[in-house]
């Protein structure tokens, strides 16, 4: 790392959020000089009172000042042409050419602006505001549209507001809680520790998990509905044809408080539990028995994420839950309510600040004419732009057209996180210009950039952010940017008053901001009178008495709930049931693609692992991209763990090792959704993903396609481990992931900070190709070395200071498993030869479990061996009790062992 520290320096502590998910974490961060020593729960912050999962605890590692991050703006005049350093200023100039350029020639829609909800408040609020009120265009969207936007639209069509009901501390006092389309266990897993802690305390309280698979969350669920993907909105039905059927309804919340239950009531007449197993493919049993214990329950808490959220029917999948919580009078009061969790720590603050095609800020409506006058008038400008803008997927199908020429993306990696990256990428390569806006230098779309500014990032960013629970809270810089990074709102403004100075004069005083907090007051001005008013907020309010939840009133205190008086910000006030039907996945199997594939997360990763991947020990529990098949498929189709499979979709393929995983159902295939082409051969998994999008959010069906598979018939291997930093091995190596279809390049935290390589091919490579590959990894001057060129085999190995460097096999990979043995424990061998030619038996492995500990399986299961329970390992190894991500899989553990163990 080379971010400077001065010793002598005094230790500061910065308290501030968390720059993963939605959960809204507060954090202290201590700093010395440019250094971030270290990162803790703040114990004083609402949200996570003090608690951090295994990703929040690894920040520091992820803070580089190095060839990790953009530290200078860069610009290419052609295509063809390799970008070079230029000065911010220029680069901002340049910006600001290009556009009134576009804007003259083609019409402010030929330009369009792709965010993200890693952006602060007040980022989003300068973005919005140059598109729409300087640029006069409404195609600025964000990819929040790829996790929350059927999360908002199913809010708004039901209880008239993009505004989630309930708080975290109803997590304590439900009765029961339905827990649809959430890994909770790894997407929030502070929230699920939470949850976990309730149930231990309150064993009676009922817990029902909806997943497609049995992941971690299941682990405290009293019951499991394994459902086909897709199938929701026929469970849900079933589920409210039930509560009909035995009078577990409120009638009378039902009457006064709602409209539109008797259109809806007609509907699931049709959706019997017996019909909705054979739908969903779970039993009618558990249909009746979850309706049950949410229609008798003192308190109903619903929780739901991207399983829900990412379908081409994701809005009526949201109205159909939120109808369970309105029939039974399960809303507005303690341990109640449907509660959506937020995927990104400000997609919600970037919703209340208008950063998508479809809203304005204040949760406004840019389709009415008197939303859009309201906020013209706050932003002192006489119209905003009246034509409909487009949503994310759209506005890069608008590039292919050739309607839209310029394209600025900030804070975000469409090259790997879109669906149907062909599309994605040709579009990129179509696009006049693009901007890319960024602070890490891994991500895969910066390829495509003409442009790129550099933005700072946490912690060296100041502003707010909104969590899941409507609390908003102060995001604090603990060091400068490095390089010429700017804060995301600093580019902006300096952009858009030079654009002014060319297409509107008069605008130019528009973004004259003297900080954040000036950002801030006219952002929450627009509030006023809406239904998440905080208007009466600002920086002094925030710093005086912590995070604040909306809508917020300097008289009281805020309210933890909404709509505790059965009143709801609709045209009548009533909630709605909206009359919404079965539509199963886009995408039905068939002979050619016959499996279910679903995505979902790591436990210690997040995204694009553009941050995450940074930090070494969150590259140890899983190592590398697999595809995850139930056992009994493997077996049928003669497929063994590591076994290289081609998968495909209608739109594309990409070829990884098989891995065996009985939480899957058999007909399914699970990949996990981070690994682009940055790691792997191809477009990245979401190559595969099916673009087809919710016709009202306009969110595509990220969490299923079709699929089909096959073995890849391969006649070369090799696979290589260096030791070193992977932000210096990355660049030397990376070229090799477009020369084979199958390749693999990951960091790794084995040995510290190190990079494995893994290739595979229909051919045996040349004596060359062998040779550049030996160059590349530095072994050309190897210790020891048993090549075969003309066999395409080559064996090396080089130690420094004793320690094991680096190892390549090529041609011959029976060696890998020792060597990698080698490297996790540092253990040399005796004869280090026999090793390298494969002649030595070695053990197993062990796998990590326990980051934060640095506990792996074999320690664990050791322990166990001993008579240790779970209680005794968390004391003996101290595993499980730092943030408690890996008590699902120790509990697992312990399970594993007890049923295996011999009868007496």
């Amino acid at each position: 790392m080379s971010a400077q520290h001065n010793r002598s320096e005094p230790v500061r502590e910065t308290a501030s959020i968390c720059c993963y998910c939605g959960t809204g974490c507060g954090l202290l961060i201590r700093s010395q000089g440019q250094q971030v020593l270290e990162v803790i729960g703040d114990t004083e912050h609402p949200s996570n009172r003090g608690e951090l999962c295994s990703k929040g605890r690894q920040l520091a590692a992820t803070v580089r000042h190095d060839h990790s991050r953009i530290l200078q703006a860069q610009w290419r005049p052609a295509k063809h042409l390799p970008r070079h350093a230029i000065p911010l200023q220029d680069a901002c100039d340049i910006v600001a050419n290009k556009l009134a350029e576009a804007i003259v020639m083609h019409g402010p829609d030929s330009i369009g602006f792709y965010l993200s909800g890693q952006l602060l408040t007040e980022d989003y609020a300068v973005f919005n505001k140059l598109a729409r009120a300087l640029v006069g265009t409404n195609n600025i969207d964000t990819n929040s549209r790829l996790c929350m936007s059927s999360a908002v639209s199913g809010y708004i069509k039901t209880l008239g507001a993009d505004a989630p009901p309930a708080c975290y501390d109803d997590l304590d006092l439900a009765d029961t809680v339905m827990i649809a389309g959430s890994n909770m266990a790894y997407a929030h897993p502070v929230l699920f520790r939470r949850l976990a802690e309730a149930k231990a305390h309150r064993p009676a309280m009922k817990i029902i998990v909806v997943d497609p698979r049995r992941t971690d969350t299941c682990d405290i669920a009293d019951l499991h509905l394994a459902i086909a993907p897709g199938s929701d909105v026929a469970l849900f039905h079933a589920m409210l044809n039930v509560m009909v059927w035995e009078d577990l309804i409120n009638r009378d919340y039902i009457t006064q408080h709602t409209e539109g239950f008797d259109a809806l009531k007609q509907r699931i007449h049709e959706f019997t539990p017996q019909a909705a197993q054979d739908v969903c493919g779970v039993p009618a049993a558990d249909i009746i028995q979850c309706a049950r214990w949410f229609g008798q329950a003192g308190s109903a808490l619903s929780l739901y994420a991207m399983g829900l959220n990412q379908s081409s029917s994701g809005t009526a999948k949201n109205a159909a839950l939120i109808h369970l919580h309105l029939a039974t009078g399960q809303i507005g009061k303690p341990g109640a309510g449907p509660f959506s969790l937020t995927g990104q720590p400000n997609a919600m603050g970037g919703r209340e600040a208008g950063g998508m095609a479809t809203l304005l800020p204040g949760h406004r409506s840019p389709g009415n004419a008197d939303h859009r006058a309201e906020v013209a008038r706050l932003w002192q400008v006489d119209t905003l732009p009246e034509t409909p803008g487009h949503t994310a997927l759209d506005m890069f199908d608008a590039v292919l057209k050739g309607d839209i020429k310029v394209l600025w993306i900030a804070a975000t990696n469409p090259a790997q996180s879109l669906p149907d990256q062909a599309k994605v990428r040709a579009a990129l390569q179509k696009a006049e210009l693009v901007i890319v806006q960024e602070a890490f230098a891994n991500t895969e779309t910066l390829a495509y950039a003409d442009l790129i500014l550099p933005a700072a990032t946490w912690p060296e960013k100041e502003g707010t952010v909104t969590n899941s629970e409507r609390r908003i809270s102060r995001v604090r810089a603990a060091i400068s940017p490095p390089g010429d990074a700017q804060p995301d709102w600093r580019l902006v403004c300096t952009i858009a008053r030079k654009l002014a100075a060319h297409i509107a004069p008069e605008k130019i005083h528009l973004f004259d901001y003297p900080n954040e907090a000036a950002i801030f007051a006219e952002h929450a001005r627009s509030t006023a009178g809406r239904d998440l008013d905080y208007s009466l907020l600002d920086y002094a309010v925030l710093q005086a008495h912590g995070p604040q939840q909306w809508p917020y009133n300097a008289a009281t205190q805020s309210p933890q709930r909404l709509y505790t008086n059965g009143v709801f910000p609709s045209a009548s006030g009533r909630a709605n049931f909206m009359d919404v039907g079965y539509v199963p996945v886009a995408e039905q199997t068939s002979a050619a693609y016959p499996l279910r594939l679903t995505t979902g997360r790591m436990r210690d990763q997040w995204h694009t692992m553009s941050r995450s991947g940074l930090a070494p020990a969150l590259n140890s529990h899983v190592e590398e991209p697999f595809v995850y098949l139930h056992p009994g498929d493997m077996q049928r189709r003669k497929i063994v763990n590591d076994t290289l499979l081609k998968i495909k979709t209608k739109r594309g393929a990409i070829i990884l090792p098989a891995m065996g995983d009985d939480s899957l159902k058999p007909g399914h295939a699970f990949l996990h959704m981070h690994w682009g082409s940055a790691y792997m051969a191809g477009d990245g998994i979401n190559a595969l993903a099916n673009p087809v999008r919710d016709p009202i959010s306009h969110q595509p069906e990220l969490k299923h396609s079709a699929a089909g598979l096959e073995v890849f018939k391969h006649a070369w291997t090799a696979t290589a481990w260096v030791r070193g930093d992977p932000a210096h091995w990355r660049p030397r190596l990376v070229h090799w992931l477009k020369r084979f279809p199958y390749a693999v390049l990951v960091s790794s935290a084995l040995g510290g900070r190190s990079v494995r390589l893994r290739l595979a091919g229909p051919d045996v490579i040349s004596a060359a190709q062998l040779e550049q590959l030996a160059t590349d990894l530095e072994l050309d001057q190897a210790e020891l070395s048993f090549d075969d060129p003309a066999r395409g085999i080559m064996r090396r190995l080089r130690r420094h200071e004793g320690k094991l460097d680096a190892w390549l096999l090529a041609g011959d990979t029976r060696a890998a498993n020792a060597l990698l043995l080698w490297a996790d424990t540092g253990e040399a061998p005796r004869h280090a030869s026999q090793v390298i030619m494969g002649r030595s038996t070695a053990a197993t492995r062990a796998r990590m479990v326990c980051t934060c500990a640095g506990i792996n399986d074999a320690q664990i299961n050791t322990a166990i061996e001993s008579g240790q329970d779970l209680e005794a390992l968390k004391t003996s190894l101290n595993c499980g009790v730092t943030c408690g991500s890996c008590l699902p899989q120790i509990k697992r553990m312990v399970e594993h062992a007890h049923a295996t163990e011999p009868l007496a």
